[in-house]
């Protein structure tokens, strides 16, 4: 137990880092990142690896209302907090893992320019 505690502290450190915009310049794969942690394609794809992940898999490691705090004073509105899914938007809808993450929102709401690792 105390090795998934810590496996989240240090999750959560990334994930800041992240959503500060850091790496916007420097981003590279989802995927990189987690291996660099020491998370494998096992501990994600839990029975098929050709099968995308679901968003359940996500939130055994990352918290979206935490996420969604961390996330408040992102302008124009909080991409973890929004008026259509709430803090529940399925992550995949803009983080990629094997690809290139994209910024969902843009398709409707072209001011909400955010930067997606």
């Amino acid at each position: 137990m105390k090795k998934l505690r810590l496996h989240n502290i240090i999750l959560s450190l990334a994930l800041s880092f992240f959503v500060s915009g850091a790496m916007a310049e420097d981003s590279k794969l989802l995927d990189e990142t987690h291996a660099a942690m020491g998370i494998t394609c096992n501990d994600c794809h839990v029975t098929d690896k050709r099968e995308p992940v679901k968003m359940n898999v996500c939130t055994e490691c990352h918290d979206t209302k935490g996420l969604a705090a961390d996330t408040k004073d992102v302008q124009p509105t909080n991409p973890h907090d929004n008026r259509h899914f709430s803090t529940e938007t399925d992550c995949m809808k803009c983080h990629n893992q094997h690809k290139e993450s994209e910024n969902y929102c843009i398709g409707c709401h072209e001011r909400f320019n955010f930067v997606t690792p």
